[in-house]
């Protein structure tokens, strides 16, 4: 999966490049993205491509944030489709991610956020 990172700031955003992420691809996209995770402790995962997610594919989502939080980062999502939101809805996972509506919402929203310190004491 051809990955398209781009880097403002002290945030990355990355494309989903497919328009469906399920079962047949989740884990290449989780192979994929681990080398951004690595190197970035803010990502925007821009989603507008997407038209299609199942189980699997929010569970790589999960993995990201859950990567990210580890380090002290965080991820937003943004260009969420319709269909993707309703299923994002159904299993409330819209109380998980920061969901904005466009990858420029989603970099301001890491401008404007505290800058986390990792120290969680």
């Amino acid at each position: 999966m051809q990955l398209a990172v781009e880097t403002t700031g002290n945030v990355a955003v990355v494309t989903i490049p497919v328009e469906d992420l399920d079962g047949t691809n989740a884990e290449e996209f989780k192979h994929d993205i681990a080398p951004v995770l690595a190197a970035h402790a803010n990502l925007v995962l821009d989603l507008s491509r997407l038209h299609f997610v199942d189980s699997a594919g929010l569970g790589s989502l999960i993995s990201c944030l859950r990567k990210l939080n580890a380090t002290g980062g965080d991820l937003k999502l943004s260009g969420m489709s319709t269909a993707v939101r309703a299923v994002v809805e159904l299993v409330r996972m819209h109380r998980v991610f920061d969901i904005l509506p466009t990858k420029e919402d989603a970099v301001r929203a890491f401008e404007s956020a505290p800058v986390a310190t990792g120290d969680h004491s």
